[in-house]
């Protein structure tokens, strides 16, 4: 389950998200933002257990002024993460992502 997203309402298993791969490259990742600061803190947590567990480095904390915000308010909102470095090898038939990226 992707901590930001929030729950597919007809199935609680699986979240509202999507990813788009061409050519074997994940070129979109997309999914509806989680907004409940409750859940989003239980979300956190189990991915601390995880971490702890596992030893999984890539992990975060929890991040309290997000979760904080939330309790604020955040309408329904949903978004996209488009790799334009990835796209950018697809269209110009690069082998490594290093021929695309400046440094």
């Amino acid at each position: 389950m992707c901590p930001l997203s929030k729950r597919h309402r007809d199935h609680p298993g699986i979240s509202e998200r999507f990813e788009l791969f061409i050519a074997e490259s994940e070129i979109i990742n997309a999914y509806t933002e989680l907004n409940d600061p409750f859940e989003q803190r239980e979300r956190f947590n189990e991915q601390l257990k995880i971490k702890e567990d596992k030893g999984d480095n890539e992990i975060q904390l929890i991040d309290e002024i997000f979760c904080t915000s939330l309790e604020y308010g955040l309408p329904p909102t949903a978004g996209l993460g488009l790799g334009i470095d990835r796209l950018t090898m697809i269209l110009t038939n690069s082998i490594s992502i290093k021929e695309v990226c400046s440094l």
